[in-house]
């Protein structure tokens, strides 16, 4: 990194300190992840140019060192007619951004003051049209016009430029993370008390996405064309994590669902930010529980993953019993509580071979009613695999216990594991979290499946019985640390020792006291009023 780029938490901090004169974090956030964004795609835009240009040995390498160089050898031969064509061809890009668009461009007429926020809204537009099944409506909720930005055009026209000059040094490249993930983290982190509700009282830290793709990856990691399902994607963070288990990771099938529009776009922009290839990229803007989806080709995937808003109201309508999803169970979840419908939602979509991970509230594993039906069902299937407790306050604006409840189809036995994982933290502020070494030894327990004093263990299927298919983790699990035993006559002579030194002190004391004079009347008889309290 060079002297003039900067951290994404750098830029973030300082965008972030530009906005917040006029709105607040829920609303900067949208237009800050909107610019990194567009500012990723023509930074390749540029670099893409650079290359083909140096491999056509149109220009040499020293030629295109710098962005400024980059954005002046793309403007000369983009301005070719005669040469364009081939140079946009050859650059084999899904989309396409013009010299006087990109990012470098517009930075240039912000520092020579000739910035108009027409001209960024345009150019969103046309980078739009440019790859209408890619990116159709992806900056709909950067409202250029908004008075959220300023009561003016002048204001509104200053305030982008101070926000474009704050994120100008960011190098995404150097980034080595979920990029618009750890953004929405940094900024939730950082910006809660601001953000309410729109933080995302569900969003799932990185340490716990590490977690849950690491299980419902385990024992696929050389499968090819690998598939993988969100019902509840948000960012879509939990998707790209399964890239870093899998092999082959370009042949990575990604679906996913997200109700929210604004946060359907972000998960969008995040995969075309990784490099997902738009024919691996499934992505849907609808409610889960509402409408099956998909219902068509696929409908089935190796790993479901998932971290649903916990115990969200449903309509639970008596039409859902004959749903497939559903049906099976007899019931349904409360209304009041959606958790099992979004887990038995993902459970129809897992193939036989395949994993299942899912971040729910503790409730869900001792709740009766319809929910403890539905348990004592999935029980008896032997579709429950594991149960793990996770620490407290881990996930942002809620301290809701939470655990990670692993489900598989097709397996011999309907036994139980259960790890208690509440003491695998790093205390910290305002969030504890899970750290690498948490982590590992969560994994490790998973895969050992076998019992670990205080930590682990793995129940038959007769003890969840006799617990009247109860799956509270202290009932398999203790934790407790008995008092260590008193030694009463150690204790005694311990006391003894002590009243010995208290006397002799007090003896001392009033030894020192009796050898005080004063030619004080007053003071000489307070003298002898204390040392007879000292006999």
């Amino acid at each position: 990194m060079s002297n003039e780029e900067k951290s994404l938490e750098q830029v973030l901090w300082d965008s972030a300190n530009v906005m917040r004169q006029t709105m607040g974090a829920a609303d900067y956030m949208d237009y800050a992840l909107g610019i990194i964004f567009y500012k990723h795609l023509s930074d390749k835009v540029l670099e893409s140019a650079a290359k083909t240009l140096v491999d056509a040995g149109e220009v040499e390498e020293s030629d295109v060192d710098t962005e400024a160089q980059r954005q002046a050898v793309y403007q000369k031969y983009y301005s070719d007619e005669s040469f364009r064509d081939d140079l946009l061809d050859s650059m084999d890009m899904d989309y396409t951004i013009k010299p006087e668009a990109t990012f470098t461009a517009l930075m240039d007429e912000i520092r020579g003051q000739k910035f108009q926020l027409e001209h960024l809204n345009q150019a969103f537009t046309d980078l739009e049209q440019s790859n209408s099944d890619l990116l159709g409506h992806l900056f709909d909720d950067v409202d250029l016009h908004s008075t959220k930005l300023g009561s003016t055009p002048q204001k509104r026209n200053e305030l982008i430029a101070d926000v474009m000059t704050a994120l100008a040094p960011l190098n995404l490249d150097s980034h080595s993370g979920d990029i618009l993930g750890d953004a929405y983290e940094y900024m939730i982190s950082n910006f809660a008390s601001d953000m309410g509700q729109k933080a995302g009282e569900f969003y799932t830290p990185q340490s716990v996405s590490t977690l849950l793709t690491h299980i419902v990856t385990s024992g696929n990691e050389a499968k090819k064309g690998f598939s993988a399902y969100d019902p509840a994607m948000g960012s879509g963070s939990l998707l790209l994590n399964v890239k870093h288990y899998i092999e082959d990771a370009d042949s990575i099938e990604y679906y996913g669902q997200e109700i929210k529009t604004s946060t359907y776009n972000l998960a969008r922009m995040n995969m075309i930010i990784h490099g997902v290839a738009a024919t691996n990229q499934h992505l849907h803007n609808a409610d889960t529980l509402d409408k099956d989806w998909p219902a068509d080709e696929v409908t089935d995937f190796d790993a479901v993953m998932m971290n649903p808003p916990y115990s969200q109201k449903w309509s639970a309508d008596k039409g859902f019993l004959s749903d497939p999803r559903f049906s099976d169970y007899g019931v349904l979840a409360p209304k009041s509580k959606a958790d099992y419908a979004f887990l038995l939602h993902g459970l129809y979509h897992l193939k036989s071979t395949g994993t299942m991970g899912i971040v729910l509230p503790h409730g869900v594993l001792f709740r009766g009613g319809t929910e403890g039906k539905i348990r004592q069902k999935l029980l008896e299937k032997g579709y429950i695999y594991a149960v793990i407790g996770l620490p407290a306050g881990i996930f942002y604006s809620t301290t809701i216990p939470t655990i990670i409840m692993v489900l598989k189809k097709d397996r011999p036995g309907r036994e139980v594991l259960f790890i208690d994982g509440s003491k695998e933290f790093v205390k910290g502020k305002p969030q504890n979290t899970l750290a690498a070494d948490n982590i590992k030894r969560l994994f490790a327990a998973y895969q050992a499946r076998v019992d670990e004093d205080k930590f682990a263990h793995v129940a038959t299927f007769d003890e969840i019985q006799e617990n009247d298919y109860n799956l509270n983790i202290p009932r398999y699990v203790d934790t407790f640390e008995p008092e260590p035993e008193i030694d009463l006559a150690e204790l005694n002579k311990e006391m003894a020792e002590t009243d010995a030194e208290i006397a002799k002190n007090e003896a001392e004391l009033l030894a020192m006291m009796q050898e005080l004079t004063t030619d004080d009347e007053k003071k000489a008889k307070d003298l002898q009023n204390f040392l007879r309290l000292m006999k």
